[in-house]
């Protein structure tokens, strides 16, 4: 019997609940977090065959056992999620600087990357023979995320991707606008604009910017869809140098945080994922190894490494020695 508030009493793996009167255990289970199809359910020490799972209503004072079966070898997915598209490889490569699009799809797909970043420039439309990205990496298998790379003013990266939507329907797009050509540090006050503007004609930006906490919060507060700091300069290889800012930047974030630009080495991809981001972008550090391709595969075992390690929480850090096995009773 329901009680006043429309609600049952029940008992679930031994913690009582109570529950909307009226639900099936198919939908007690969706609303535990469980596939109805892969549970089973044991009710008042009887067990509940699947199929009627759908059929069978909870009543006040049902005792159930739920069990959830997992396939041997089969681990839940760890994936991230971007204005509505979710992804299974964190590691996100750009499409520059290789020595050719042969290799550069050969690096794709040794990284397992489903992202590639693609800059947006005029091509030569008069020579059909000549070669395209696209004969080399598919973008109905690998998503292309348009860049603003090169633009160092609002109007031109929103011209840019105006004509990137216009050309291939993206709204899903990397913003950049930078600052000046030496350091190629972005410019956050056309940044801002650019973001907000674009955020306003239904684009779904993900935005370069820089390590600033403040900065990004505002960034996400107009509309960004992903806050991609930079760890170092496009291009530089020197690793994350200011640890606490991007820390600061992932405690603080209501969207996905990104790593971009000055990767060099796997391990610096794996400091970015222990520090609890979402993910990482880089180009040079694939494109300008000596072997680009195992570099490839180093940035995704880096990544994922880095992501599990961040998941299973580090031990503390001490000032002093704490032994593994215990001192006393030593001869």
């Amino acid at each position: 019997m329901a009680h006043s508030d429309g609600t049952v009493s029940i008992t679930v793996n031994g913690e009582h609940k109570r529950v909307a009167d009226g639900l099936t255990l198919a939908a007690l289970a969706i609303e535990l977090g469980l596939v109805p199809e892969k549970i089973a359910v044991e009710r008042n020490m009887e067990v509940v065959p699947r199929s009627t799972l759908a059929d069978v209503m909870v009543e006040d004072g049902d005792d159930l056992e739920i069990v959830h079966f997992v396939g041997g070898g089969d681990h839940e997915a760890d994936t991230w999620t971007v204005a509505g598209q979710t992804f299974t490889s964190r590691l996100i490569v750009g499409t520059g600087k290789y020595k050719d699009f042969a290799q550069n799809a050969a690096a794709v797909e040794a990284s397992g990357a489903e992202i590639v970043t693609v800059a947006v420039r005029r091509v030569n439309v008069l020579d059909r023979n000549a070669p395209m990205l696209t004969d080399f990496i598919d973008p109905k298998k690998i998503t292309y995320l348009p860049n603003t790379a090169g633009c160092f003013d609002a109007e031109s990266a929103i011209r840019t991707l105006r004509l990137a939507r216009e050309a291939g329907g993206w709204e899903l797009v990397k913003l950049e606008v930078l600052g000046e050509a030496k350091t190629l540090y972005p410019d956050m006050v056309e940044t801002l604009r650019a973001t907000e503007i674009l955020a306003n004609e239904g684009f779904k930006p993900m935005v370069y910017c820089v390590d600033d906490p403040i900065a990004t919060k505002r960034l996400e507060n107009a509309g960004a869809v992903a806050i991609m700091p930079l760890g170092a300069p496009i291009g530089s290889g020197l690793g994350i140098q200011n640890r606490v800012t991007i820390r600061l930047i992932v405690e603080g974030a209501g969207v996905p945080v990104l790593v971009d630009a000055g990767v060099g080495t796997a391990s610096d991809a794996a400091v970015a994922m222990e520090l609890g981001c979402d993910g990482v972008l880089m180009n040079t550090a694939i494109a300008e190894a000596k072997n680009p391709l195992m570099m490839a595969a180093a940035m995704k075992a880096a990544v994922e490494s880095g992501r599990l390690a961040y998941r299973a929480g580090r031990m503390g850090q001490r000032r002093y020695a704490d032994p593994s096995s215990p001192l006393a009773g030593l001869i």
